[in-house]
């Protein structure tokens, strides 16, 4: 199926996380459709992917930015039309699950709101004139955690809550000027942050063996292949009539039986 982004300018923050991470499988899966990925994070890591992309013939653009930090995303935007003119459609990825819990200091509260919620409402902030030029849309990466809470991560779970509400107001906000609003959820996809995590854990094997076993669907994690992929239907006009959902990629974790859930060792 022909997802019709070709030449489209999508703009994808939190995306120079290790290779295979959600962000950077995302921006390869926008260069095989054929759209221009532009890389919007801190890591310097996204210098290298913007190449990599470059040396096979696929145009893209890396801003470094401190995506907290209002000036930087704001000049993040500014560099991305004076190259391109256009922005067509913005995939806010950033999430780091901090650990600041009821014991953090105000500071690392406000610290993760500022990362994993207010980085999407910057980035929308300043991309929004040539979303409304262009019709364009907004994907937001969201997390099971704003429904089923975790222990021990306020900060993120409060953030995850909002990035849920943002979606929902920006549809109803911006639905006089044809763009659409909608999330992903996630709940637990193996990434390379998973799998540095799962190393430090005592009996880290058991512990991977125990988590797959609780997701009903085929008794395994999402993969960040799924995540793209269903990312980019999304965005694509193929769904050009949803705005206002949340979308769960997540093998029925959230919502299904328990009963469903495999004895099978």
């Amino acid at each position: 199926m022909d997802l019709h982004l070709k030449g489209k300018i999508v703009v994808v923050s939190g995306s120079a996380g290790k290779e295979g991470s959600i962000g950077e499988t995302i921006i390869n899966r926008l260069a095989d459709e054929g759209a221009i990925p532009v890389l919007v994070d801190r890591n310097s890591r996204g210098v290298g992917y913007a190449e990599a992309l470059q040396k096979k013939g696929i145009d893209s653009l890396f801003v470094q930015t401190d995506v907290t930090n209002p000036d930087e995303m704001q000049n993040a935007v500014n560099k991305i039309v004076e190259k391109y003119g256009r922005i067509d459609v913005v995939i806010n990825n950033v999430g780091v699950n901090d650990g600041a819990g009821l014991d953090a200091t105000y500071e690392e509260f406000m610290n993760s709101l500022k990362l994993n919620v207010v980085s999407y409402f910057l980035l929308v902030k300043f991309a929004l004139p040539y979303l409304k030029e262009s019709k364009g849309n907004i994907l937001n990466i969201g997390s099971k955690v704003a429904l089923t809470g975790q222990g021990g991560t306020s900060g993120y779970a409060a953030a995850k809550g909002g990035v849920l509400g943002l979606t929902r107001e920006w549809a109803v906000d911006l639905i006089q000027h044809g763009i659409r609003s909608n999330a992903i959820i996630i709940a637990e996809c193996y990434t390379p942050a998973y799998e540095d995590w799962i190393k430090t854990v005592p009996d880290g094997e058991a512990v991977l063996k125990k988590i797959n076993k609780s997701i009903p669907f085929d008794s395994r994690m999402t993969t960040t292949e799924e995540i793209a992929d269903t990312t980019l239907f999304i965005i694509s006009d193929r769904s050009s009539h949803t705005t206002g959902q949340f979308v769960f990629v997540e093998g029925g974790y959230v919502h299904l039986d328990r009963a469903l859930i495999s004895d099978v060792n």
